[in-house]
Order: structure tokens, then sequence, then C-alpha cells
């Protein structure tokens, strides 16, 4: 189910139900921002994952769909209500556009960054190269990629050094358009992240602290990014 009104230069759109064929579908090249939420839980591979990077045995106990994505990156886990899925495209010739593809994501974390900000939620956007560890492979929150939102103290406090990824963003480029895949998470659960990877597996503790929180309201999240949709 889709719904949909405009915003200045932007078609806003609510949507809603599978994520394999919501990943699946091809965007038209025009300045887009769709909410996508998901009806069961659901694990997205990046592009470059295969099956063999999960346990499946675990997925079907746990209910949990597997799915994969067109954009680059580790496995995302999904809750239905405990994460905001941002997905924004922009033409090619937008003036958005950027034709080095890491730089092309850091004005979309800017964006997070100030809409967070609303939140009370410091972040700084990580303009550096592509951070890999062991699991970033298989698990997206473990590496930092150009564009993503490191989390830092709240505001009001000094700032310090970051703590966690609060905002982790994929790309799908054409020659017609960029596709941004961003996801926020309201909950993080590292123990079924860690059992959906197939052996050897990363543990919880490892993965702990990977992921840092934002604490809102899928409604209040919606706004802050809706308040703040760049020219």
């Amino acid at each position: 189910m889709t719904e949909s009104w405009t915003s200045g230069d932007w078609t806003i759109l609510d949507s809603h139900g599978d994520a394999g064929a919501f990943h699946a579908g091809t965007p038209e090249p025009a300045r887009s921002v769709t909410f996508h939420t998901v009806d069961r839980p659901t694990l997205a591979l990046g592009s470059a994952q295969t099956s063999s990077d999960v346990d499946h045995r675990v997925a079907a106990a746990l209910g949990v769909d597997v799915v994969q994505r067109r954009s680059g990156g580790g496995a995302v886990l999904m809750l239905p209500g405990e994460f905001v899925w941002m997905d924004v495209v922009i033409p090619a010739g937008d003036r958005r556009w950027n034709d080095d593809v890491a730089a092309a994501m850091i004005w979309v974390g800017e964006w997070w960054v100030e809409a967070l900000a609303t939140l009370g939620v410091r972040g700084q956007v990580h303009a550096d190269r592509l951070i890999r560890d062991e699991w970033s492979a298989q698990v997206c929150w473990t590496g930092v990629g150009t564009g993503e939102v490191l989390a830092g103290k709240p505001v009001g406090e000094p700032a310090g050094k970051p703590v966690g990824k609060v905002v982790g963003i994929s790309q799908r480029r054409t020659r017609e358009l960029a596709r941004f895949q961003t996801m926020c998470h309201l909950r993080w659960h590292p123990e079924l992240v860690a059992a959906l990877v197939a052996p050897s597996r990363p543990t919880a503790v490892e993965l702990a602290a990977c992921a840092q929180v934002v604490p809102a309201t899928v409604d209040a999240v919606r706004t802050a990014l809706l308040a703040t949709v760049p020219a």
C-alpha cells in the first residue's frame, strides 16, 4: 500500500508491506522520499551478500523473512515499529547529484543530523572513507560508510568521541537516478542480529555497541525529517 503527497520539490510517499518487493522495485527518476514500514520481521541482505551468510534455521525459528536489496552493505534487521526507514531518490542532474559515489551520500547524512538535533540527538556525518571490520560484510551496523551518521553525546553536553552508528545509508545508482536507503533503529537487538549470521558468527557483546538507538517514536522521527527536507 502506498500513499503520496508533495512538499516543495519532493514527492513524499508512505509505503507498507513486503520489504523484498519494495527493494526490488525501480522508482521513477524524480525527487521522492518514501517511508517504508514492514509487515513482518525482515532481514535485508546487501547486494553483494549470498544466502549462505544467513543461518536460515534461526531465521525460520524466529519468523524472520530474508530478502535481498539492490544497494550495498551488510544485512539489516527490521522489526515492525522499531526503526525508521527513509528511501530517498534524486534524478541524474539534480542539484544534489554528485558524480563521486561516496561523497554523494554526505548531504543525506547531513539531513539526518539536522533532523535528529531537533529530537535532542547529537550526530556527526562520517565524511571520510569506508571503515570495515571483521563483520561489516555480514552486518551493516559494524562498518561505517561515507555519509553515515555517528552519534555523540546529547545536545547540551560537551562533544566527545562518537559512540555507535545512528543512521545507516546505502546507495543504488543508475544512469537515471540515485537511490539512498537510510535507516535508524529505535531499538537494537544485538542478540537477534548475531544469531541470524551463519557460523562462525559475531557475539551479541561484539555487536552491542555498534548501533546507537534514537530515543523517539516513529512519528517523531518522521516529523523531524519532513520538517528539515532540503532544497
